[in-house]
């Protein structure tokens, strides 16, 4: 029997799906052994070749989806950043109060990088001394992400400030040590960087921290 048009595409699309999401997948395999390199050995030590490796791939494999290593290293970044930025706004949101959205930032950022441990490795090796590091990659949309999570503690600070609960200062200062903060505790965090607990600060003491930081007095 001859098949019907509508069945024969109907056929098709669904081949097409399945090759769709075979190509995320694999996408996304890559992405997360690059990940995984890229934090352990920084950018330019990193090749295509040990990441094509890890991810049982080939390199040709990797340049089907990415332009090279630059375009690599920046897809990382921006996929973290689609679900670190909204997060950011959700624990805002979702706060009673300035201080309490300060927590849940410091809760989520935590959370955030224990969850994703290789990637908190390459931020902390990225970010090093400020979030101007030229191992960051340059783009409009990255920047964007970086801006708008400073921007949202910004608010937060001048949010308290306006509620007499956060102490007088400028926000956009305030927001960066904030981020100054969680970023040492990361530094320090084994379920970030590895090795002993023993000595390392918990994360009640760093949220007691920020609030010995920025509350009113």
């Amino acid at each position: 029997m001859t098949p019907q048009p509508e069945a024969a595409l109907d056929v098709a699309g669904r081949r097409e799906q399945r090759r769709a999401r075979q190509q995320e997948l694999a996408r996304q395999q890559l992405l997360d052994a690059a990940e995984e390199v890229f934090g352990a050995k920084g950018f330019h030590d990193t090749t295509l070749k040990e990441v094509a490796g890890l991810a049982e791939y080939s390199v040709g494999s990797v340049y089907s989806f990415f332009a090279n290593k630059d375009d690599l290293f920046l897809s990382i970044w921006l996929r973290r950043g689609a679900d670190f930025t909204p997060g950011i706004e959700a624990a805002v949101a979702a706060a009673a109060d300035a201080l309490d959205a300060l927590h849940r930032i410091v809760d989520f950022e935590v959370g955030f990088f224990r969850a994703h441990p290789h990637f908190g490795r390459l931020y902390l090796r990225s970010a090093g001394t400020t979030v101007l590091s030229p191992e960051i990659p340059r783009s409009p949309e990255l920047s964007g992400n970086l801006q708008r999570v400073i921007s949202l503690q910004a608010d937060v600070m001048a949010r308290g400030q306006r509620e007499r609960s956060i102490r007088p200062g400028d926000p956009w200062a305030m927001a960066r040590v904030l981020s100054g903060l969680v970023q040492a505790f990361q530094g320090i965090d084994p379920e970030v960087v590895g090795g002993s607990s023993a000595g390392r600060m918990s994360l009640d003491e760093l949220h007691a921290i920020v609030d010995g930081a920025f509350r009113v007095p």
